[in-house]
């Protein structure tokens, strides 16, 4: 008997039965992930729209009012500062403002980062630099949103090739769904949408499918073990037989995740939140709706006759 268990080792819970609430709150997610990213877009980062982004320390207390006037009377379209932390900027003795520009038409990284440290004086320490120009950020962009399309394809068509291409639908639905509504998460909360964010979807994709693909397994398994088992009931078998690993994988994989949300500082806090959301929402769709789409495409292996779509609802 193992020594430590979290669910019981026979469960029964309707999964197929509760679909439509499942699909519900899927679909109100990807609703609202949708309108937030037409009408508010994603606040782009440094990485996307070019420009110049300065970490900068000092050994006094910085006055981020005094360097913001500075900054703006050097006469830059935009720019924003912050205050953050992490390494040595967590020494009480130490402070550390993150500096963003944007830079003008007839104006480069390079000159920017110059002047900005020559207003600044010699008491800044000028912790790291990064200068991207606006055509290299519009095509890392670009290309971006293009792996992270293609990856959610090509992850479609695994399945389709491994299963069946019912089974790829279901994946590429799902699979698809996490991702838009990560992204979606972006954009509702205005964080900057970089190419650490892109990593996370890409991350999410992968991380997603595996659940899919673990229960998508076990369904086949079944149905070649209970022949005239109806489709509905076959899917509430397969998803309570491996409910507790998935729960174990997800809680595991938040686990080592929480401690870089809480300790890894403003460079990585967006990038670990939208993984610990992606890992619930991905979590809730293998579950929930990835194989319950099932019930609503032509049988898998062919039909039978007298099947039942669903199972009785509890």
């Amino acid at each position: 008997m193992p020594l430590l268990r979290f669910l019981p080792e026979n469960t029964n819970i309707n999964f197929v039965g509760a679909r439509y609430y499942a699909f519900a709150i899927d679909g109100l997610l990807l609703l609202v992930s949708i309108i937030s990213i037409a009408i508010h877009g994603f606040n782009l980062g440094i990485d996307f729209t070019g420009g110049v982004l300065l970490e900068v320390k000092s050994a006094h207390v910085i006055d981020i009012g005094q360097i913001r006037g500075q900054i703006e009377s050097l006469g830059f379209p935009e720019s924003q500062l912050q205050y953050f932390g992490g390494g040595a900027c967590d020494n009480p003795a130490n402070s550390c403002v993150l500096i963003r520009v944007q830079p003008g038409p007839n104006q480069s990284g390079t000159d920017i980062a110059t002047k900005i440290k020559g207003k600044l004086g010699a008491g800044y320490i000028m912790r790291n630099q990064q200068v991207i120009g606006p055509k290299v950020s519009g095509e890392l962009f670009r290309a971006g949103i293009l792996a992270t399309v293609l990856a959610v394809i090509a992850i479609a068509v695994y399945v389709w090739v491994r299963f069946e291409w019912q089974y790829g639908i279901g994946a590429v639905v799902a699979t698809g769904h996490d991702v838009l509504v990560t992204a979606g998460l972006f954009s509702i909360l205005h964080w900057d949408f970089t190419l650490t964010s892109i990593a996370a979807l890409l991350t999410l994709a992968g991380y997603s499918i595996n659940d899919t693909v673990v229960v998508f397994d076990r369904i086949r398994e079944n149905r070649r073990k209970y022949k005239r088992m109806a489709l509905g009931d076959l899917i509430n078998l397969s998803t309570n037989q491996m409910l507790t690993r998935t729960i174990l994988t997800s809680g595991a994989t938040a686990i080592s995740i929480v401690p870089l949300l809480i300790f890894g500082g403003p460079a990585l806090f967006e990038f670990t939140a939208a993984i610990l959301f992606g890992i619930v929402v991905g979590t809730f769709s293998s579950t929930y709706v990835a194989a319950a789409l099932l019930l609503y495409l032509p049988a898998v292996h062919g039909p039978r006759a007298g099947e039942e779509a669903a199972a009785p609802a509890q």
